[in-house]
């Protein structure tokens, strides 16, 4: 007994509830034991998170394939969970710190550590409460938090296993650092940005009388960082370069420092850019640190001039004057920095080569430096310029843990989607470099390692097992005793003269957020323990990511997963892209063109932005956003809850079975066999991840097949057959259209029969049971392409749309006199053409509109004014042929295309398409009348 829905389609009133229903019923993961499992893990979003237009994209598209999986009756587990998130949790604690005059340095470390979780407490839940709104049906009650005991565990012994095998270590190498927040962060966390900056020549000269081949006594060096000269130990020209072949080998001085240093050959020096000449800083340059290792200075002796906070120290060899020490890299607060107090000194010394202009009247003018625009890493938190440093870092061997990944690929057994996306992953892999994983924070896993006096590491999953290993590292000859102490700098006072009381001290550094998400596919489902769920659910059935994440997070979990688990993290990975502004910009808060998904829910509810995100996910492309396509599918919801009452106020109900009803009526057999080709397809987009083919597929079944053409075809002839086949039908586009839009498909689905106890969400997944009848579908889709052509033609000559015709069909086919024949009644209704003779046409003008192989002549004396018709469509037809053809000068012209602003482009393409389909009509209109 179906329950009568009411007038108006109100999407906030019903997900709220639905939501309630399916987390509070589990039925997210109904139990299924013996069923196929299927599994997905979503990307953990920062614990401080907020859902954002990508996250949007990305948990739409898992919770469609999550809803057609469990439908389909697997074990579907959708795993849930959010990131500890080190630097961003940190920086909010700390800030709420602050602004009670407060600060971290006032707590020991557990209290503070003590704080955040009291924060994660309270506040930490923004973003889960945000994908219920977006309707993700993720298995809340396994809900996971990378710092939850259990994970813990299972972070420290992946450190340890890989630390025992040699795959990690500790090392002295360049990293991106941050010097407001004071730590390491990866290559995600910097952003970079195009700043107005400047580019300095200088002289260094050469040492010993040394001259080059055109008698010059120095080398010409240009930089956009200055201030490194206090560090620099190389300059290098290219081994080709001729100009300097006399010189490689011999020392150079750098002015400022007095340093001596040798004139170096290295690829990495250009010939065709400026000089020629690079100075080479390695503790202070990517670039400079390789060309230093290739040139024999080992990490350990490169120079350092900068302190944690980008404050100027003095190097190892004590080489940087007393008024440099001190000194912030920059001018800040109105005070020079180093790098101003750098140019200023080589000026004076006479080293700095001036920028020469002329002014309009062609007079020279000097400048200290050529203005240059430069690319600069900033820290997407700190918001500072990162500094590329040398410290001692933990680092893991990426190279080594990436060749099972690379072979899984290439030999298929994980299979990248898009496939474009291999070459990529290939590239990376293949090249990558040693990954840094410790962090300067205090929240997140700290590292399990302990340093005794001597430097000696013992790592270990607990403080008692390090204690342990250093027991047997001192005691070899005699016994000691271990005391372990909070850091280093206390060590020293428990050291016992006699030598048999040592202390140790653990690692103040915590691990990157990404080497605890690296392990996500297996720790969240009980790793290390031999669990029934791991047993079951590992490997992962698909991982849903965005392509910006593919090294950070995807490839490291095959790594991670290959090493503990000795199999692949899952079986297929899809990428999907980004979403873009509407007009292709990227979205950032800067430039204010950030969409906010809430909003969008506000406005249109979460199943039509779902359905917008499926429909516009194009393997390979990014989205643009378009509100208004939002609305279109808000509007698509809306004409499903009227399909459905019109339904209701016709008798038609609930089905009754799984499979399709019998049926002898053609409209009704056709309508089965709609069902049937569009579950194939769906299964088919659904299969090869083709989601914009899916949701376009489900879409124009609903609006067009069953909407505007069944339900107008059986209109005023619903008997007993008709509202069993058109019930069944309907529940159909519940199940499939269930995935993309959950809310009111479950609305509609418990409106339409009294099943309380058999949901929508888990359903079955039709199975018609029936082919497609083909002759029924001939004949429906003959009577469809009758009716189109004559609304159509009706709208291009300007006839009324209700207007009565009469037809005449001279030599018609056995199917067009069947059709016609036996109905007679809905040609009348639908095509508004009563009668049809088979017969030749009286004379005069008419038009012609086909269907099939059948073609129909409908007079139209009396109807319109031929002449005036005529007269009207040639004006209209003269227009438009001329504004196409100025819009095709526009766009062949080169300076249009490539000066103008791309959006008066687009348009300008937009028009000339308009234009050019409106020639099409007016002519075909044109045509009609002879």
């Amino acid at each position: 007994m179906s329950t009568e829905l009411s007038k108006t389609f109100d999407p906030a009133e019903i997900e709220q509830r639905w939501y309630a229903h399916w987390e509070d019923n589990g039925l997210f993961r109904p139990e299924r034991k013996d069923a196929q499992p299927f599994t997905i893990v979503n990307p953990p979003p920062n614990v401080t998170g907020s859902l954002h237009i990508g996250h949007a994209l990305d948990n739409t598209l898992q919770d469609v394939v999550i809803r057609y999986e469990r439908l389909r009756g697997k074990d579907a587990l959708w795993v849930v969970g959010t990131d500890h998130a080190g630097i961003a949790t940190q920086m909010v604690v700390e800030r709420q710190l602050e602004a009670k005059q407060d600060k971290r340095t006032n707590y020991t470390r557990d209290e503070f550590v003590a704080k955040v979780w009291e924060w994660k407490e309270e506040s930490g839940g923004t973003i889960t409460r945000q994908l219920r709104r977006l309707g993700c049906s993720m298995d809340w009650s396994r809900e996971q938090f990378t710092m939850d005991e259990h994970f813990t565990k299972a972070v420290l012994k992946v450190f340890v296993d890989l630390y025992n095998k040699g795959l990690i270590y500790r090392d002295k190498r360049l990293v991106n650092w941050d010097p407001k927040l004071k730590t390491a962060i990866s290559d995600l966390e910097v952003e970079t940005q195009d700043v107005k900056g400047s580019f300095w020549h200088f002289r260094y000269p050469l040492a010993d009388g040394v001259t080059t081949a055109d008698g010059k006594d120095y080398l010409v060096v240009a930089t956009t960082r200055p201030e490194t000269m206090l560090a620099d130990m190389a300059v290098a020209v290219n081994p080709a370069d001729e100009r300097y072949a006399s010189v490689v080998g011999k020392e150079i001085l750098q002015p400022i420092t007095g340093r001596r240093f040798k004139v170096i050959a290295d690829e990495h020096a250009d010939p065709e850019l400026g000089s020629g000449c690079v100075k080479i800083t390695p503790g202070h340059d990517f670039n400079d640190f390789e060309v230093g290792k290739r040139a024999g200075i080992a990490p350990a002796d490169m120079l350092n001039m900068l302190d944690a906070e980008g404050n100027v120290c003095q190097t190892a060899d004590g080489l940087v004057p007393d008024e440099f020490l001190g000194l912030h890299r920059f001018r800040r607060d109105g005070v020079d920095g180093a790098r101003e107090l750098v140019v200023a000194r080589m000026k004076e010394l006479g080293f700095l080569i001036p920028h020469v202009t002329k002014d309009k009247e062609g007079n020279e003018q000097e400048h200290d430096a050529e203005p240059r625009v430069i690319a600069t890493p900033f820290g997407d938190r700190g918001g500072v310029v990162i500094e590329p440093w040398l410290t001692d870092q933990w680092y893991v061997d990426a190279a080594e843990l990436a060749k099972r990944p690379i072979a899984a690929v290439k030999s298929g057994e994980v299979e990248i989607v898009p496939k474009t996306w291999e070459k990529t992953f290939f590239n990376w892999m293949e090249n990558i470099q040693p990954w840094c994983v410790s962090r300067q924070l205090w929240w997140g896993h700290r590292i399990p390692a302990w340093y005794g006096p001597d430097g000696q590491v013992f790592v270990a999953d607990t403080e008692a097992d390090a204690a342990r290993l250093a027991e047997a590292h001192y005691g070899k000859d005699e016994p000691v005793s271990i005391v372990v102490v909070e850091d280093g700098d206390h060590a020293r006072d428990l050291l016992d003269p006699s030598g048999t009381t040592l202390p140790i001290w653990r690692d103040q550094d915590v691990l990157d957020t990404w080497f605890s998400s690296a392990l996500w596919p297996f720790a969240t489902l009980g790793w290390p323990d031999n669990t029934a769920l791991l047993e079951k659910h590992y490997p992962n059935s698909l991982l849903i990511s965005g392509f910006d994440i593919l090294f950070f997070w995807d490839a490291r979990m095959m790594m991670a997963g290959y090493f503990n688990m000795d199999a692949r993290p899952w079986d297929k990975l899809y990428l999907h892209g980004l979403v873009r502004a509407a007009d292709g910009a990227k979205m950032s808060k800067s430039k204010g063109n950030v969409v906010d998904p809430l909003g969008l829910i506000d406005r249109y509810g979460a199943d039509a932005l779902r359905f917008f995100m499926a429909a516009m996910e194009s393997q390979g492309r990014d989205i643009k956003m378009d509100e208004k396509r939002v609305e279109g599918y808000r509007n698509f919801a809306t004409k499903l809850w009227n399909a459905t009452r019109f339904c209701q106020s016709n008798g038609i109900g609930a089905s009754t079975g799984i499979a399709a009803p019998a049926a002898t009526l053609a409209v009704n057999k056709w309508i089965i066999g709609e069902v049937v080709e569009t579950k194939d397809a769906l299964d088919k987009a659904l299969a090869d991840l083709r989601f914009d083919a899916a949701a376009n597929t489900i879409y124009h079944f609903v609006w067009d097949r069953f909407c505007d053409w069944y339900l107008e075809l059986i209109k005023g002839n619903i008997d007993e057959e008709t509202r069993a086949v058109a019930g069944w039908a309907l529940d159909q586009i519940f199940v499939m259209l269930h995935p993309f839009m959950p809310f009111i498909t479950e609305e509609l689905w418990s409106k339409q029969g009294d099943r309380a106890n058999y949901p929508l969400i888990t359903a079955k997944w039709p199975d018609p049971q029936a082919k497609v009848d083909a002759a029924a579908k001939a004949e429906i889709d003959w009577l469809i392409a009758l009716t189109s052509a004559v609304r159509t033609a009706k709208n291009e000559l300007g006839i009324a749309p209700g207007a009565k015709l009469a037809a005449y069909c001279p030599a018609p086919s056995a199917l067009g006199r069947k059709v016609v024949e036996e109905n007679a009644a809905a040609i009348e209704r639908l095509a508004r053409l009563t009668p049809v003779h088979f017969a030749d046409a009286p004379a005069g003008a008419a038009m012609q509109v086909a269907a099939g192989e059948d073609a129909f002549i409908v007079p139209l004396e009396g109807v319109i004014d031929i002449e005036a018709e005529k007269a009207r469509l040639s004006k209209a037809l003269e227009a438009s042929a001329k504004e196409a053809k100025s819009l095709e000068g526009r766009l062949g012209n080169p300076n249009f295309v490539e000066r103008a602003k791309p959006e008066a482009v687009e348009k300008a393409r937009a028009d000339h398409a308009h234009h050019t389909a409106e020639i099409e009509r007016l002519e075909a209109a044109l045509a009609r009348l002879g």
